[in-house]
């Protein structure tokens, strides 16, 4: 039997006047059955990163066929900006919200937060700093994770400051990725020893990493890069240590994030990002950024080859990045930027509902 998929979309936040972006945020099912997803929502007038934006969330009371129209602010701009959320069931039953607080000037400091609610997402507790040191750390949305160890583990860029040429200081392109990790349910967290490092020619370095446990409890990792491709490295001690990165030709795409998530029923992981193979043969256009098409591969054997591919968003002038991914009994529930055309890419989020049945014929 194989599985056959069907997109469908279900919620789409374009902007407006007075919230010019609604982007990237994630999904964790509360114990009633409902879907809670919680996204960045910018106010004011300007969609850039560093703009002011908090965050709200939407609720689901049908599997992630549709979302109620009511929306309520979950965490107000703490900074200039507070972002990137990833929202994670713990071993001990709370929610963890996990985010991105920015502050400052051009210098701007950005770190990873974390709030936790023991009352599923009724109220939460007051922000925790993961790093508690200031500099430029990248986490991206949806990147918590919780090993079978326990152990809740989070993927950052760190980006070090640098004068551009108007002679302002600002976080420089170039990424190394860090590993942070707590053993005792978020209440400490630890700089793991090993950095990743990028080949010294690469520019972009190693930008938003994301991490997955594997079916044997080995962890595998994967980079941006402006290589043309994303840089995979894999752990076998929960992120102690890690293999050399090496270029995965399983993922050409652009200087744009991959997501991956491992199938709780199956434990195939799903791999979700901006595919450049040659096959690909997308018309892309300036207003795409070259994010296009939005792809879906699996994998059965632990990441080491790639199967199933389909297409889930492919139209020339728009970008589809960011995803979040979220398992429920019969479908895989996406959130992704999904903006191009008369608006930037990260303006518009779309909320989709992956549905999958089995037929005849292989996997």
């Amino acid at each position: 039997m194989k599985p056959a998929f069907t997109l469908r979309r279900v919620l789409q936040l374009p902007p407006k006047p007075g919230n010019p972006r609604n982007s990237e945020g994630g999904f964790v099912t509360l114990r009633d059955g409902r879907i809670l997803f919680v996204y960045t929502r910018y106010y004011g007038e300007s969609w850039d990163d560093h703009a002011p934006a908090e965050l709200a969330a939407r609720i689901s009371t049908d599997g992630g066929r549709s979302y109620l129209p009511d929306e309520r602010i979950i965490v107000p701009n703490e900074g200039r900006n507070v972002m990137s959320v990833s929202l994670l069931r713990l071993a001990d039953g709370r929610i963890a919200l996990v985010y991105l607080r920015k502050s400052g000037g051009d210098a701007c400091d950005c770190r990873p937060y974390l709030r936790t609610s023991s009352d599923e997402g009724e109220s939460w507790s007051a922000p925790a700093d993961i790093i508690g040191l200031p500099g430029y750390f990248v986490v991206n949305n949806d990147r918590l994770i919780q090993l079978s160890s326990g152990r809740l583990l989070l993927p950052a860029a760190f980006h070090r400051y640098c004068r551009n040429a108007q002679g302002r200081v600002e976080p420089g392109a170039r990424g190394i990725v860090l590993f942070y990790a707590s053993d005792d349910g978020g209440a400490s967290w630890r700089e793991l020893p090993e950095w990743i490092l990028p080949p010294r020619q690469l520019d972009t370095g190693f930008q938003e990493p994301g991490a997955v446990e594997l079916a044997d409890g080995r962890i595998f990792a994967c980079f941006r890069t402006g290589d043309g491709a994303q840089y995979t490295a894999r752990s076998e001690d929960g992120g102690e240590h890690w293999s050399d990165p090496v270029r995965n030709e399983a993922f050409p795409s652009p200087a744009a994030p991959l997501s991956m998530k491992r199938n709780p029923s199956t434990g195939e992981l799903f791999a979700v990002w901006d595919d450049l193979s040659p096959e690909r043969k997308i018309p892309r256009t300036p207003e795409s950024w070259n994010r296009t098409p939005l792809v879906l591969a699996r994998s059965s054997d632990g990441g080491k080859s790639w199967h199933g591919h389909i297409e889930l968003e492919n139209a020339p002038d728009h970008g589809y990045c960011y995803t979040a991914m979220h398992f429920t009994g019969d479908a895989l529930l996406l959130g992704y930027c999904s903006g191009g055309g008369t608006s930037g890419v990260l303006q518009t989020l779309t909320l989709a509902r992956l549905e999958y049945r089995s037929e005849p014929g292989g996997a």
